[in-house]
């Protein structure tokens, strides 16, 4: 698939996540098989713009492209001056969220409460387009809640507005990430228009994303919560995708690798303090589907330096390698 003059191959994307997809994890899911990876959502008032917590989410250096940066807000105006400042400093697509269900969002009117006013989308929209060169996406969910399913109507606003391409997650606002993604519901919104559209909610194997692709007929898959702790995930839907045949899993020892390397970078992006407190959600992502985890947890996560966190990580995955396989 394609958004604006870049190919999104394969067309498997991680989906952005508040406090998940920075730079280190973005960088590693595209080396390992992501075709898109987009930052955490950017505030639009200007006023945080030079704050730590902005500035390492804008920070795009060595990000192999199309590098994605997605905004938040509900001021059309603002929104706009967003996006001209992400696309001047690396931005190649900029994606507008109206799809994160939070509270601390949806009650300052963004993200999936945008959903309520569509003549407030209607405005937003165009203004952003309009406001830079590079293709603006667009994040929705299938509605506000299951009495208000308005994805269909959002996203023929959408391609009306200009939009190169549109994310669906398949569960209202109301749902948050309960139940099962309504896939019936992400068909009906990429039948209604031509512009790509990716499907995302629930997909976490490599037979359900040909599944999903199968049901909704959309150009292209986001993966979000099931990334967390296996970036390999997209290069096994890749390979599936590609030829029908099942990768093997990665062992224990390359899992291993795969992990510490997330920690370095971790240390090198954010300091090795703030490194050092970051990675524990990522240690225990890692290590969930194992027994073991919570006595991991409980000792790797009194590691107050980077050495110890490493070494304690490297200290479990070689107890491991000396047991069993540690689950796909």
């Amino acid at each position: 698939m394609r958004i604006g003059p870049y190919s999104i191959d394969p067309p498997v994307g991680l989906a952005p996540m508040a406090g998940v997809t920075d730079k280190p994890f973005r960088l590693l899911c595209k080396r390992l098989g992501a075709g898109l990876a987009t930052t955490e959502m950017t505030t639009s008032d200007p006023k945080l713009w030079t704050t730590r917590k902005s500035l390492h989410r804008m920070d795009h250096a060595g990000e192999p492209e199309p590098v994605s940066v997605q905004i938040a807000g509900y001021d059309p105006a603002m929104l706009a001056d967003a996006a001209r400042y992400n696309a001047d400093n690396g931005a190649q697509i900029i994606d507008i969220n109206m799809g994160c269900p939070a509270k601390k969002v949806c009650n300052v009117y963004a993200g999936s409460a945008l959903m309520q006013d569509e003549a407030l989308v209607a405005r937003i929209l165009p203004a952003v387009v309009a406001a830079v060169d590079i293709p603006v996406t667009l994040k929705i969910r299938t509605g506000w809640n299951r009495d208000n399913k308005n994805g269909v109507r959002i996203a023929r606003i959408a391609q009306d507005s200009g939009i190169a391409a549109l994310a669906v997650h398949g569960r209202t606002r109301a749902d948050l990430y309960q139940g099962e993604a309504e896939y019936d519901t992400i068909a009906a919104i990429k039948q209604s228009v031509s512009i790509p559209v990716f499907a995302n909610g629930d997909v976490d194997t490599p037979q359900k994303a040909k599944a999903v692709l199968d049901s909704t007929k959309c150009d292209g898959l986001l993966i979000g919560r099931a990334a967390q702790g296996r970036p390999w995930i997209f290069r096994e839907i890749a390979h599936y995708l590609a030829t029908g045949e099942l990768l093997a899993p990665p062992d224990t020892s390359a899992v291993c690798e795969i992990l510490c390397g997330h920690l370095e970078a971790l240390y090198a992006f954010y300091g090795e303090v703030a490194g050092v407190r970051i990675a524990r959600k990522h240690l225990s992502w890692y290590a969930k589907d194992r027994s073991e985890n919570a006595a991991f947890r409980a000792v790797v996560n009194r590691a107050e330096t980077a050495h110890e966190q490493l070494r304690l990580t490297r200290d479990y995955f070689a107890v491991l390698s000396a047991e069993l396989p540690l689950a796909a």
